[in-house]
């Protein structure tokens, strides 16, 4: 990945900050070294608003607009941790928002597509992408539908949560492949991880608790 000099910040936003939240997440349990170097190595502070730059660095999820939340840096590096349990190459993300989950999933060689339904937070997205030299194809559409034409993939995250699981995600899934999402409703969600068996069956490992927006279909301008 190549980084512009700006991306390695300053203050707040510096190296030692981030090295900071990458010993936390280690202490909370983080223990793949490619996904905590990635955090390391990824600007997140440009991946929020400028007000919220000094914050970048805690492990917190911050609001990037259109009542949307850039997530909690430990919930980015767990669902990237599970999802590298099966050595992917190709990758589907469900909800691009800020980017900077696609930004980690690039920044681990990974072959990403990600799809957003809200079209300013996908221009913005793209602009960081171009910004940072990585290599990330998107698309504006319905997420719950996901990217079929592209399928399948060895990998998909969904980064809003819903009460069920979307059928078209898991046909997109390939054998042996894992879909992590969290599943349930606005006050009680876990994170789940569903590996698909050849048979097709879909075999699920609760990862825990977790709060995320809700996957909303059709599209915004």
């Amino acid at each position: 990945m190549r980084l512009q000099p700006e991306a390695i910040g300053s203050g707040m936003t510096s190296q030692r900050v981030r090295d900071r939240l990458v010993q936390r997440l280690r202490d909370e349990g983080i223990r793949d070294e490619r996904v905590l170097n990635a955090i390391r190595t990824v600007p997140r502070h440009l991946f929020v608003d400028e007000a919220l730059a000094t914050r970048a660095y805690e492990d917190t999820a911050l609001p990037i607009g259109h009542g949307q939340t850039i997530s909690q840096p430990w919930v980015v590096a767990r669902m990237t941790e599970a999802l590298m349990s099966v050595a992917p190459g190709r990758v589907l993300e469900i909800g691009t928002g800020s980017g900077y989950q696609a930004a980690i999933l690039a920044a681990l060689g990974l072959e990403v597509h990600t799809v957003e339904r809200i079209g300013e937070l996908l221009r913005v997205a793209r602009k960081r992408f171009r910004s940072l030299g990585l290599n990330v194809r998107s698309k504006h559409d319905d997420g719950r539908i996901g990217w079929p034409e592209n399928g399948p993939f060895d990998a998909i995250l969904v980064t809003a949560a819903a009460p069920a699981l979307v059928d078209a995600l898991g046909h997109q899934l390939a054998t042996g492949g894992v879909l992590v999402a969290p599943v349930g409703g606005a006050t009680s969600q876990s994170l789940v991880m569903l590996q698909k068996q050849p048979d097709g069956r879909l075999q699920s490992h609760d990862l825990g608790p977790v709060v995320f927006v809700p996957l909303l279909s059709g599209m915004v301008d």
